[in-house]
Parts: structure tokens; C-alpha cells; sequence
């Protein structure tokens, strides 16, 4: 069965929604890696150790987005030269891409066991759950190169048309990462350690599925292992495109530390709680995020084949779907919250307390961050990943801290800080849909002046 999807002829509405699907099914799946670690230790170890794995999460992004935001540019590179037709320059990038992921975990893995223990302390992470927080990071980070490896191969596979296979090898590093984290932290009574070793275990299956499928494709994307070189003008261009992108990400990392550090300040209790919100509430964040890289993947292929009409469509019918879909479960996860979060938290009606303000705060809008999300992934298409990365830095990272600084400081409740988020989508919605439409206009004036030269 053919597994590449047509990005640039056919139906948009069917294509879009049978190639964001498996996106949407394995950025579940990613969840439930860490989702597992705080069910797991939550069932079994308690609330602190919930705590100890939680605090962690915004830690972890701070330290990986940079990094992750080059496989962004890995994909749009290789969806815009399969759409222009260029072969060569597409297994350019696809050799590149490899050594780029190798050495970037490799970087990861120091910084992450280097740097975890000062910047736990740094953001005020409650001393009770401090040392353990600080051995889950560690060992985490001992499995940052496959990850990298899985994330840059997976990026090519997606941009190639294929966004089943990532799914697929996923679903078998996902079943094993359960099982393993049952076992090291019953059998073995590992605790943290346990759930983070058996993290890093099944992201290595993935990866090595990844390459396997890499080496196996016949087209422009097929690995050989023989030509891994990194080739200047691919870098230039990944790096062109993705590191604004993982430069976004990292300074809405900072944020989110910065917040992190603001709940830290209310006990090891708010920390359980939020960190149960913020695992409930990624589930609806990956099928923003999944409509992010397929309107991302969709428009660059297309802006290769200059077929620029398509490109609105693409935009119109992403975010129409996102809207739809960010609106149904934001609203069905709100009126579930309860037993949601009773599935994390067992023992502290306190730490429940403070996941059902967060999820109030966040959930019932989350369609919002699905249209903000759309409308960069559109743009990153284009080729444009600096201007949506200022924005998102000075709307949403800016307005954060600022936040922080003042109506926090004012009220200094939960509630106060957690409404941050809805109002700096608005904020950034209207800024990149005024983009869009200017750099849109661009496109289409340059296409007419060279059909009339």
C-alpha cells in the first residue's frame, strides 16, 4: 500500500486529513512516553515523585527545542525540493540531515547532564523533589542521540509524503516504553531512574526503525550510509529555516521555565497538579501541532512547485480543520477534567485542585493556539521562518514575562498566571495573519512579473 500522500494535486480537504491523522496518532504517542512516567510513578512511587518528573518538563524543552527546531528546517528543505523536482539537492539534504541529528544529541546529551542540577535549583524546583528530578533529566539525556536521530528521520519521511511510517515505529517504541517502565520501576524499584532509562531504550528502537526505513526507500530519499557528508547548501538552508524555529521554541521554553518557576513558588503540590494539566493538556497541543507540520510540509512542497494558488487554499482549509478540532477537544477535555486527572493524581485533592484551574484556564481556548499554530507552520512553508519567530518571541515569550512582572505580581494566584497563555495567542494570531497576507501578495506579484518577462 502506497504510504506517500500527493501533496500538490488532488483533494486538499482529504489529503490534509489523511496525512495529519498519523501525525496527530504519533505526537500522541510521544506523549505517552512521559505521560507513562507520571502514571507509572504516580501509581506506584506518589505524588512527589509525580512532582520530581513534572518539574522536569519545561527543563527538558528548554535544553532540546534548539535542536528540534533544525528538524523543521530538515523537512521544509527536502518538501520544497522533491516539489521543485531537484533530486540531487533532495539527497543532499537527506545525507546531511543525518550527521546533523548525530552531533546534535551528542551536544544535548552533555548539556543535559551537565547543566540539570544548576538550573533545577535556578528555578526554584521544591527540595523535595530536587534530587530526583535531577536523575530523571540525567538519564533522560543519555537517550537525546536516537531522539534526534528519529526526529530529523521522521521530518524527512513527512516531508517526503509519508506520514504513517513515523507512526508505525512509534507505536512499537511506545508499547515498549510502557512495559519497561512497569517493569524497571516495580521489578527493580528504579523509581524515576526507571521510567527515564526505559524512555531513552524505546526512543533507540524508534530511531534505528527510522533508519531501516530510510535505507530501504528506492527514491531521491533513500540513506546510504556511504554518502553522509554535510553538504554547505543544505546546512545553510536548514539551518536558514529551522534555527529561527528552534530559537522560538526555545525562548517559549524560557517562558514556560519562567512559569514553572512561578508555580514552583506555591509547593511541591501546585507543581503535581500542574504538571497533570500540562500532560492532559498536550494531548490536545499534538493535533494543533499535527496541523502545524502538515500545513508546514503541504505549503512547502507546493511553494517548490510554485503552485501558489494551492498555497491559500492549503492555509484556508488547515486552519478550518484545526479550529474545528482544537474547539471539540479543548471543550470534551475540560468537562472531563476530573477523571482525567484523577488518573495522575491519587493522593492530594490540593494538587487536583490546582490542575482543574490550569485546565480551565487553558483548555476551554486551545482552538486559538491551533490557528496561531497553523498560520506559522504556513509560513514556515514559504520559506519565512524569522518573521514568525521574532513574533512569537516578542507576543507571546515577551508578553509572558512581563506578565510575570506584573499582573502576577498583583494578584499572585494561579488563575492570574495561567490566563497568560490564551491572551498572548490572540496577540500573536493577528500578527501573523497580517504576515501572511503581505508575504502572500509578495509571492504572487513576483510569479506574474515572470510570467510577463
Amino acid at each position: 500500500m502506497k504510504r506517500e500522500i500527493d501533496m500538490c494535486h488532488g483533494p486538499l480537504l482529504g489529503n490534509i486529513l489523511r496525512y495529519t491523522l498519523p501525525l496527530i496518532c504519533t505526537g500522541l504517542l510521544q506523549l505517552l512516553f512521559n505521560a507513562a512516567d507520571l502514571v507509572v510513578v504516580g501509581r506506584f512511587c506518589g505524588s512527589v515523585s509525580v512532582g520530581a518528573v513534572g518539574a522536569t518538563s519545561a527543563l527538558i524543552n528548554l535544553i532540546i527545542y534548539l535542536f528540534i527546531g533544525l528538524s523543521v528546517g530538515v523537512g521544509v528543505t527536502v518538501a520544497q525540493s522533491i516539489g521543485a523536482g531537484q533530486e540531487e539537492s533532495t539527497r543532499q539534504a537527506v545525507h546531511t540531515a543525518v550527521p546533523v541529528a548525530l552531533i546534535s544529541g551528542l551536544a544535548l546529551t552533555v548539556l543535559g547532564v551537565w547543566l540539570a542540577p544548576q538550573v533545577l535549583r535556578w528555578m526554584g524546583t521544591p527540595a523535595d523533589v530536587i534530587g530526583l528530578s535531577t536523575v530523571y533529566v540525567r538519564v533522560y539525556f543519555c537517550g537525546m542521540i536516537p531522539s534526534m536521530v528519529y526526529n530529523y528521520g521522521g521530518a524527512i519521511l513527512r516531508a517526503a509524503g509519508d506520514s504513517k511510517s513515523p507512526l508505525l515505529y512509534l507505536s512499537i517504541a511506545g508499547v515498549v516504553n510502557v512495559a519497561l517502565n512497569v517493569l524497571f520501576v516495580t521489578a527493580f524499584d528504579m523509581d524515576v531512574a526507571g521510567v527515564a532509562l526505559a524512555t531513552a531504550l524505546s526512543q533507540l528502537l524508534s530511531a534505528a526503525l527510522v533508519v531501516r526505513a530510510l535505507m530501504r526507500r528506492t527514491d531521491a530519499c533513500r540513506l546510504d550510509w556511504r554518502q553522509l557528508r554535510i553538504h554547505k547548501r543544505s546546512l545553510l538552508q536548514m539551518v536558514r529555516i529551522g534555527l529561527p524555529a528552534g530559537v522560538q521554541g526555545w525562548m517559549f521554553s524560557l517562558s514556560n521555565v519562567l512559569i514553572q518557576s512561578a508555580v514552583n513558588s506555591f509547593g511541591s503540590m501546585a507543581v503535581s497538579g500542574n504538571a497533570a494539566a500540562s500532560s492532559i493538556e498536550g494531548f490536545v497541543y499534538v493535533a494543533m501541532n499535527a496541523f502545524y507540520q502538515t500545513a508546514m510540509n503541504f505549503t512547502g512542497q507546493n511553494i517548490g512547485a510554485r503552485q501558489y494558488n494551492r498555497v491559500r487554499q492549503i492555509c484556508r482549509v488547515s486552519l478550518m480543520c484545526v479550529a474545528v478540532t482544537g474547539l471539540v477537544l479543548g471543550v470534551g477535555v475540560y468537562l472531563l477534567r476530573r477523571p482525567l486527572l484523577g488518573i495522575y493524581i491519587t493522593d492530594s485533592p490540593e494538587a487536583l485542585a490546582v490542575g482543574m484551574q490550569k485546565m480551565l484556564c487553558i483548555c476551554f481556548p486551545y482552538a486559538l493556539c491551533g490557528v496561531m499554530e497553523v498560520l506559522t507552520g504556513v509560513l514556515r512553508g514559504m520559506g519565512a521562518s524569522f518573521v514568525p519567530m521574532l513574533m512569537s518571541v516578542v507576543g507571546i515569550c515577551g508578553l509572558r514575562v512581563v506578565w510575570i512582572g506584573t499582573v502576577f505580581q498583583y494578584f499572585h494566584t494561579l488563575p492570574s498566571l495561567f490566563i497568560s497563555w490564551p491572551i498572548s495567542w490572540v496577540i500573536l494570531i493577528v500578527a501573523l495573519s497580517l504576515t501572511y497576507l503581505v508575504l502572500y501578495r509578495r509571492l504572487t506579484k513576483q510569479a506574474l512579473e515572470v510570467v510577463h518577462e
